[in-house]
């Protein structure tokens, strides 16, 4: 949306949580976090000088202190209230969600509402764009979605249509831009505030939508797997990535609307989802990287905590106590050394499934499995020619965990 409105010649000032250094002449960025900021005056304070303001914060799950009630709700009606009041705002455009509507009933789609309804209630003109499933390429979204498409198979969840109808963001930037350019309404009431479905020119089921991104990839059909709905409300209540309660109630209820409005917007009809896909060969890397990586990643975590259970008893203590001794430990520091093993084998275990930033784990792991390795080479030379390979086996650890240290957020 930035870099549209910048290309059209508007002068725009930015609200974000850590303003950076701006480069351009016709942009400005202001300290603004809408966890804190629930209070009118602060906005006043923002809009001197603003004619137009874009409201596009939102959040598809809740965490800590960014809620649904203060992110989609007390705040955005504080920031809409001071527009109100402002001597200069003439226009409010709001980034809403379809289904925000009278039969939303998740918390998701009745806290866009709520700050819906207070929006059009203002003597304010104003466009609530309601757009589908937004397509970007590196999208939030777009990612899980294209994640689940390249994986072996896939999962139905009930019988219901769970209709989606996506837009790419490309798309929906140049239909917002162009309620911006005409800030009269489209069609409809003569209101001064405008409700906007914005959507892709086709619905589709949500596995086939699946489908069509694993086409884009360059990959073969996708095997769906159908499933109750009772299993799938019991898979939903464990909260496995993208998928909860809410979001299979949301997925059921379906997510398309007339696609004549964004086609008018745009001056054609809006971009297909089976062209969505830009770089297949890129994309369907970085989607198989979604769930390999962590599938490697607990994978590890099983060896470090496998290892930890095995040591602690599973195999015989006394074999253990041996092995040490024959390796130069003296016999009254085996047991320290062997349960201190469990417990470290055992954290990073645990730290590996749990932490968010591993990096540091990697190197601690990289550097404590090539001690491991070289130390038992030395003392226990056997084990570099056991048929079953116990340290050998330690190569392509070492290269796993080094693949995964080197693709960690720093």
């Amino acid at each position: 949306m930035l870099a549209a409105l910048l290309a059209e010649g508007h002068h725009l000032v930015c609200a974000v949580r850590r303003p950076p250094p701006s480069h351009h002449a016709r942009l400005t960025y202001i300290a603004a976090d809408f966890v804190q900021d629930t209070d009118k005056s602060v906005w006043l304070a923002h809009l001197r000088n603003v004619d137009a303001v874009i409201n596009a914060v939102g959040i598809f799950r809740e965490q800590g202190k960014q809620t649904f009630a203060r992110l989609h709700t007390e705040t955005p009606c504080a920031l809409f209230a001071a527009c109100a009041e402002s001597d200069s705002v003439r226009l409010v455009l709001h980034l809403s969600a379809l289904g925000a509507d009278k039969d939303a009933d998740t918390p998701y789609h009745l806290s866009k509402k709520a700050a819906d309804d207070f929006l059009a209630r203002l003597p304010l003109r104003s466009f609530i764009v309601q757009p589908s499933l937004v397509y970007g390429n590196d999208g939030a979204s777009a990612t899980a979605f294209k994640t689940l498409a390249s994986m072996p198979f896939s999962m139905r969840f009930g019988r219901a249509p769970q209709l989606v109808q996506p837009i790419h963001v490309d798309d929906l930037v140049a239909a917002m831009a162009a309620l911006i350019r005409q800030p009269l309404p489209v069609a409809g009431d003569n209101g001064t505030a405008r409700r906007v479905p914005l959507v892709g020119p086709v619905a589709l089921p949500f596995t086939q939508y699946l489908r069509t991104l694993r086409a884009g990839m360059g990959m073969g059909r996708l095997p769906v797997l159908p499933l109750p709905g009772f299993v799938a409300g019991l898979l939903a209540r464990l909260k496995l990535g993208w998928l909860d309660p809410d979001a299979l109630r949301m997925l059921n209820r379906g997510n398309h609307a007339d696609a004549d409005i964004t086609a008018r917007l745009l001056g054609r009809p809006a971009r297909s989802p089976d062209t969505f896909v830009d770089n297949p060969a890129a994309e369907r890397a970085q989607a198989k990287l979604g769930w390999l990586l962590p599938l490697l990643r607990w994978s590890i975590a099983f060896v470090w905590i496998a290892t930890a259970i095995v040591s602690a008893g599973v195999y015989p203590v006394q074999d253990s106590y041996q092995l040490l001794e024959r390796s130069g430990v003296p016999p009254a520091y085996a047991p320290l050394m062997l349960y201190g093993a469990v417990g470290v084998d055992l954290l990073l275990g645990i730290g590996t499934l749990l932490l968010r930033r591993r990096r540091w784990l990697w190197l601690l792991q990289l550097g404590l499995i090539g001690f491991y390795t070289v130390f038992i080479a030395w003392k226990l030379p056997e084990f570099v020619l056991h048929p079953y390979g116990p340290l050998t086996k330690n190569l392509p650890m070492l290269a796993a965990i080094w693949l995964l240290y080197e693709l960690e957020e720093k």
